[in-house]
């Protein structure tokens, strides 16, 4: 059955209007959907409805058959990735698959050998783009929620704010270095930020900087790895963990 979101504030009793210009396009134009079709929508609020379509127009407009709690778990630990924005791999993938594998915030980080410098429109732009890829991703994954999307932040404004992180990890190629897994299965951390660096690493500086927030150097393995798979094996090797 197609799943769709839609915040609570356009779901009544007995009726979901949904007006996103992306779905709607989406339900109509892609998906063909037609009246009396069956489709299930969740909201923010993780309330899943059985529906089937009363009108396809500009607006969808749904009857709600039943509704109940979502309770699928997402994941017994919260996963914070806060990433570099790479210069070839698309950052939309990262997103796309993060979003697959239940993380529940993604940080676009700029660093000092990040290439790709923003300005603020651009900055608005692409935080659009990438929820609504989080949107797709996350209604296709049948998780039920979505993750939250970070403006683009400095990674020296993203070292402030991790109090509420009780396990801080910056995979990194130099230094002394503990194991990913070693350090995981010591903690039993629940909730967990990830700094993943861009081509070419950290800079000595933002890893002393990293150190002084309380971050822990790991190693991913012998390999260098591009961004976009270090930000895959971090949230993969979580997900196998809490699950072993």
């Amino acid at each position: 059955m197609h799943r769709f979101f839609c915040l609570s504030g356009n779901i009544s009793t007995d009726k979901i209007i949904i007006n996103d210009k992306e779905q709607v396009h989406h339900f109509r134009d892609v998906l063909r959907l037609e009246a009396n079709d069956e489709v299930s929508v969740f909201d923010e609020e993780r309330n899943e409805y059985a529906c089937n379509v009363e009108k396809i127009k500009n607006i969808i407009v749904l009857n709600i058959k039943a509704k109940h709690k979502f309770c699928m778990k997402e994941g017994k630990v919260k996963i914070t990735v806060a990433c570099a924005i790479p210069k070839k791999a698309k950052f939309d993938d990262i997103v796309d698959k993060l979003t697959q594998l239940g993380v529940q915030k993604i940080i676009p980080l700029e660093t000092e050998r990040v290439i790709i410098k923003l300005d603020k429109a651009k900055k608005r732009a692409r935080r659009e783009r990438w929820r609504s890829i989080a949107l797709n991703a996350a209604c296709q994954s049948q998780r039920n929620s979505l993750p939250v999307i970070e403006t683009v932040t400095k990674i020296e404004e993203a070292l402030k704010n991790l109090d509420d992180y009780d396990l801080k990890l910056i995979p990194t190629l130099s230094g002394k270095r503990r194991l990913l897994k070693e350090v995981i299965v010591e903690s039993k951390a629940k909730n967990i930020i990830i700094f993943i660096g861009p081509e070419g690493d950290f800079t000595d500086e933002e890893l002393d900087l990293a150190r002084k927030a309380g971050c822990i150097p790991i190693s991913l393995g012998d390999l260098v790895l591009r961004v976009d798979t270090a930000c895959l094996a971090v949230a993969s090797f979580n997900r196998f963990y809490e699950n072993d």
